[in-house]
């Protein structure tokens, strides 16, 4: 599976949850998030890979730079991640 069949699983789930996924870029900035989700009034940073994929050292120095500031950004590498991740936040829905 690759990193993009997951972020198109991501974004059918957001949907069908009733949230919106934008596609997160930053011109001249590498390393961001792919997604920024909004579900039940909160913005959620998400990185996407493919299974068992693991950040690069450029995504992880701008997570580290977003959660100095008080911002989580959520890694997701299988639907079923995707699935736990979107679960969090149905109950609150």
């Amino acid at each position: 599976m690759l990193e993009k069949d997951i972020e198109k699983y991501f974004n059918q789930q957001i949907k069908q949850a009733g949230g919106l996924s934008r596609k997160y870029t930053s011109p001249g900035r590498r390393g961001v998030p792919d997604r920024i989700a909004v579900m039940n009034g909160h913005v959620y940073f998400v990185e996407l890979k493919r299974p068992g994929a693991k950040p690069r050292p450029d995504q992880l120095a701008e997570h580290r730079a977003l959660e100095k500031n008080g911002v989580k950004v959520h890694v997701l590498d299988t639907k079923q991640a995707v699935d736990k991740w979107i679960g969090r936040f149905k109950n609150e829905m």
